[in-house]
């Protein structure tokens, strides 16, 4: 694997120099769809450096031309599609696509994009190069967080099997809100890296805008769900069932969860700014309980977690501060509004005319250029696990033989899985015919 190169060094500064934001008119446009290829590529090459630790020059690259920026406003820039136009292309009765891949990829931008951020932003020198920008990152999470929360409260995510009575565009939205969860994960793994530079990244001229990251209710341990009769546990893409013996290991969610805690209150720039009042020591005081000898044998540093807290508990409240406050406020989401208020429905019909109804033949040259795209080499290099069946997650060993995408591990399973995988499996293999 040592030798497997999806990009170029000199390709993959090409790629990253071209990087720009798009308005949400222009999602999903020939130009859009470009540097959404563009992306996945640069996505895949920053896991596999990752991966065999070959350097990281994905990273350096986002660094050294200014695109960290870049790449937050086009998340947020998805995220906003997501909520203002898409909703509206649902509700459109005579909209009846013959193929939703060209929707589908868009909805998929948000993933693509916070799937490279949680990559890179493991280096400290890339939430440095977000700047300001890194503002409305944190707001972005905290909205993620916030969600997944709310989910939590209502007995996990959503399930995956869909109706056999849905139309194309309900299943498009179906597969949105399962990919929603996913993404609210990998959001608390880049808010994890950005309290990393809590007293690093501010300095006092530029004091940290963090008291919104201290709302507890986002940062209690939300990545176990409690299901009839077992406790299953998110990772690796895929919910798996915890053994009796394994319910006290600690899992890599729980782990993201606890270093930002401990990152936002034993940080010395955080605690000078934060304002302790009657709430807020009620809510902290509620870690104690999951401040057990197993977890502080798994996170020896937690020890001084549970001291801060003990401490805590002694400690007068502060009564709220009343001076006046300057403070940076984050300015994508509100600024992007501002721009396309009014213009959901009109953004909307656009794209129903010139973008998401496209000809037998584009579809085609579009599949084309994805199986171009997502060579199976590297996808196996990157995948986080051994294959898993797409119909009943036990370990796979056969795959699909027209379109080589999906795994399974029998014959019966393929067959039932064939009603949700038939549509995407015929598209693909069209793409590889074309080639």
């Amino acid at each position: 694997m040592g030798d497997l190169e999806l990009l170029l060094p000199g390709e993959a500064e090409v790629l990253v120099r071209g990087l720009r934001s798009f308005p949400l008119r222009e999602m999903g446009s020939e130009g859009w769809n470009q540097q959404h290829e563009n992306l996945e590529k640069l996505n895949m090459q920053a896991i596999l450096d990752a991966t065999i630790s070959q350097g990281e020059p994905i990273q350096e690259l986002l660094v050294t031309h200014g695109k960290v920026p870049t790449l937050v406003e086009e998340l947020i820039a998805v995220e906003m599609w997501k909520q203002k136009v898409f909703p509206v292309l649902c509700r459109v009765e005579d909209f009846k696509p013959q193929n939703t891949f060209p929707i589908y990829m868009v909805v998929h931008h948000e993933a693509s994009i916070i799937n490279l951020l949680e990559t890179v932003f493991f280096h400290k020198e890339v939430c440095e190069s977000a700047e300001d920008t890194v503002l409305d990152l944190v707001d972005y999470c905290h909205r993620k967080l916030t969600l997944l929360v709310a989910r939590s409260g209502c007995g996990g995510p959503p399930e995956g099997e869909g109706s056999q009575d849905s139309n194309p565009m309900q299943e498009l939205q179906k597969q949105a809100e399962l990919m929603e969860f996913e993404i609210a994960l990998k959001a608390l793994s880049v808010l994890r890296y950005i309290t990393d530079c809590v007293d690093r990244q501010w300095s006092v001229s530029q004091p940290p805008q963090l008291a919104h990251l201290t709302r507890m209710q986002c940062l209690h341990p939300v990545c176990w769900f409690l299901s009839p009769g077992k406790l299953q546990q998110f990772e690796g893409s895929r919910w798996h069932t915890v053994a009796p013996s394994e319910q006290q290991k600690l899992s890599k969610l729980d782990g993201q969860v606890w270093i930002a805690l401990y990152n936002l209150l034993l940080s010395p720039e955080a605690q000078a700014r934060y304002c302790l009042t009657s709430f807020a020591k009620g809510q902290l005081l509620k870690l104690r309980a999951f401040l057990t000898d197993t977890l502080l044998d798994q996170l020896p540093n937690l020890a001084h977690l549970q001291s801060f807290l003990a401490h805590l508990a002694l400690t007068e409240t502060q009564p709220p501060k009343k001076d006046l406050v300057l403070e940076q406020i984050p300015e994508i989401w509100e600024r992007l509004e501002r721009e396309n208020r009014g213009k959901w429905q009109a953004i909307a019909k656009y794209q129903l005319q010139h973008v998401f109804s496209p000809s037998e033949q584009d579809l085609q040259l579009q599949a084309q250029r994805w199986a171009e795209t997502y060579r199976l080499d590297v996808l196996e290099a990157v995948a986080p696990e051994r294959p898993r069946c797409a119909y009943c997650s036990a370990d796979a060993s056969k795959r699909c033989s027209r379109c080589q995408n999906e795994w399974y591990c029998c014959r019966e399973c393929q067959v039932k899985h064939w009603e949700k995988h038939g549509k995407t499996c015929v598209l693909a293999a069209q793409g590889d015919r074309a080639k």
